[in-house]
């Protein structure tokens, strides 16, 4: 009777421990149905010191590329560190780590960052033109040094191809002329716990001829936003600040806009308002500038 109650406790223990891991998993960052992430559970796994590069190992592969090749980072490890000022040389960075690194003032133009994951990254005004950007993540990134929006440390990601992109970075100002934001997600709702404090912030970005075809930038502070040219077929836009927001020449087919404030938004020349989802149900409407 006495070792059948050790059995029967054993057991207790054992189902218990596996309970703990499937919360501490649900909780600490297991990935969801949607791969959607989490800042409980952004950093990266620990890693014996042997598999991260150094700075060090990083500009050697860089620098002595070969000639008319581009630097070989594929898959690299390169989490927490300080790369500020270096020129990536249009290298290949494809599923490379670059957890909570300093990118400040970086040269990744032309780069390939498919798959990337930059979460926590300094990327004070770092250089993403015409990078590739397909299924990165940028997650709570520090983007100004102070609390300011100066224009000198604003990212850039002009012509960059940033589809199914995900970020809730403070954007201000940030330049996305030309670039494509195919099914991308900005703001809020881009991590599963979404927090009144995260930045989430658009305001005065320049989105000219950018496609947003089925992005989402839901619940999103867009204000005096340019949007001129840009595709926005069935993005999603609900709850949205486009205070005075401009949208000229912008197709607007099948979006939704459901909540989202309208004070004074240009829409003159707007494409697709009459397919356009939750028009009578925004903010401010009657202030929105109409074609006549």
């Amino acid at each position: 009777m006495h070792h059948g109650n050790r059995r029967a406790g054993r057991l207790h223990a054992v189902a218990l421990l596996g309970a703990l891991a499937t919360l501490a998993m649900t909780v600490c960052g297991g990935a969801a149905a949607d791969d959607v992430p989490s800042y409980l559970g952004a950093a990266p796994a620990e890693q014996s010191a042997s598999a991260r590069l150094t700075a060090r190992t990083v500009f050697e592969r860089i620098f002595k590329a070969a000639p008319e090749t581009r630097p070989d980072l594929r898959k690299a490890d390169m989490t927490r560190l300080d790369l500020a000022e270096l020129d990536f040389k249009a290298a290949l960075l494809t599923g490379s780590d670059l957890y909570g690194s300093d990118l400040s003032g970086a040269t990744l133009a032309g780069a390939s960052l498919i798959g990337a994951k930059l979460d926590r990254a300094t990327i004070t005004a770092t250089d993403f033109s015409n990078a590739d950007l397909t299924d990165a993540r940028i997650i709570r990134p520090t983007v100004f040094t102070t609390l300011d929006v100066a224009s000198s440390e604003v990212p850039k990601f002009t012509g960059a191809k940033l589809v199914r992109f995900r970020s809730d970075g403070h954007f201000d100002r940030a330049d996305f002329t030309g670039a494509d934001l195919t099914g991308a997600i900005l703001g809020r709702t881009a991590v599963r716990e979404p927090s009144v404090n995260a930045p989430a912030s658009l305001v005065s970005a320049n989105f000219t001829r950018a496609t947003l075809k089925d992005a989402t930038l839901a619940n999103t502070s867009l204000k005096y936003a340019r949007f001129v040219n840009a595709d926005l077929r069935g993005a999603n836009l609900k709850g949205a600040d486009l205070l005075q927001a401009d949208f000229t020449g912008a197709d607007l087919t099948g979006a939704d806009l459901t909540g989202a404030n309208l004070y004074e938004v240009d829409l003159r020349t707007a494409r697709g308002l009459d397919t356009v989802i939750g028009l009578k149900e925004t903010q401010n409407f009657e202030t929105a500038r109409l074609k006549p």
